[in-house]
């Protein structure tokens, strides 16, 4: 008897007039790196190039029948200038019309305009990119617009900031359906940090310090091999050599968090590491990364993602397991 063949998740990108050339590259970019996890088409409302923001235009060979297909289907963010003066356009609309009603819909920055003018979005928390948010929560009264994140997961449809957080949305729909080991591993592959929470603020003021300052990555470094130790900022601040007021000011210019913040981000990231590869009890997760007890790590892991650690060990092992 024959194996059944598992066919990837389909995501299908959808490129309209003036697509910015860099997200419209992302999805491919993430999910394509995931070992044949998912498989990645482009497609246009009529299967003719498209105009980009820049100074050239996008061949793309698939019409908006391929919508019809996806399991995952992606706007990147185009020009919403128009769609926000006389609204989305009807050829848009009937390609948004083919979804299949049971797909996952992403947007990454201004997409979020496009799905918000289909109505997609009414009465559902959202975001997108922190210089068109007062104006898209203006236009789109009914959406609960929040500003200051990363993006936003409401289940089958996510809407996620600028750029760097388009990349941050496809790992985090990686790390939800295959979890973090696989998340970590495209991570990797595509050089870029493994994990944002999407609640982390959008904009943050970091000023570069300059080349001959002493920086604190060496003591965070030390810190992440070291978590499982009752860490303080005073241990960090000695392990960089400097007082505990300059290390937490530059710590706070490069991260753009305090060192106490960001010591529990990475407790809590570990843990939910060791949630989905091991068998530790709750306990001794809290003992290997640092927290006093299993309370203690219930109550962060709940303040992060809003889930209890075993509800989320079954969540992310399941969704681990149904990888090809």
């Amino acid at each position: 008897m024959q194996s059944e063949v598992i066919r990837p998740h389909r995501v299908v990108v959808l490129a309209l007039d003036g697509v910015y050339p860099f997200e419209l590259g992302i999805p491919n970019r993430v999910f394509g790196t995931a070992d044949g996890r998912y498989e990645v088409l482009t497609c246009s409302v009529d299967g003719k190039p498209v105009r980009s923001d820049s100074d050239f235009d996008i061949a793309v060979g698939r019409d908006a029948s391929a919508l019809e297909t996806a399991d995952t289907v992606v706007i990147p963010p185009c020009d919403v200038l128009a769609i926000l003066e006389d609204g989305l356009p009807q050829r848009i609309s009937d390609a948004l019309a083919r979804i299949n009603p049971a797909a996952r819909l992403v947007s990454i920055c201004t997409g979020a305009i496009v799905v918000a003018a289909a109505g997609l979005l009414d009465d559902r928390p959202a975001t997108t990119h922190w210089n068109f948010a007062e104006r898209f929560g203006a236009h789109f009264p009914r959406i609960r617009v929040d500003p200051n994140v990363l993006y936003v997961d409401d289940g089958d449809i996510l809407t996620s900031a600028g750029a760097s957080a388009g990349v941050d949305l496809c790992l985090h729909l990686i790390r939800r359906d295959h979890g973090s080991e696989v998340a970590n591993m495209v991570a990797r592959r595509c050089v870029v940090p493994p994990w944002r929470e999407g609640g982390q603020a959008q904009f943050i003021e970091q000023p570069v310090p300059p080349p001959a300052a002493a920086g604190t990555a060496d003591a965070r470094q030390w810190a992440l091999e070291n978590l499982h130790s009752p860490l303080t900022m005073a241990d960090l601040a000695e392990r960089a050599r400097m007082s505990g007021r300059t290390f937490a000011r530059r710590f706070r210019d490069e991260v753009g968090i305090s060192p106490g913040r960001w010591l529990i981000q990475q407790r809590v990231f570990r843990a939910r590491e060791l949630l989905e590869t091991t068998e530790l009890s709750v306990d001794r997760i809290a003992a290997e990364v640092g927290f006093a007890t299993g309370t203690s790590l219930r109550q962060h892991l709940h303040e992060a993602i809003g889930i209890a650690p075993l509800a989320y060990r079954r969540t992310f092992r399941a969704g681990a397991a149904a990888a090809p």
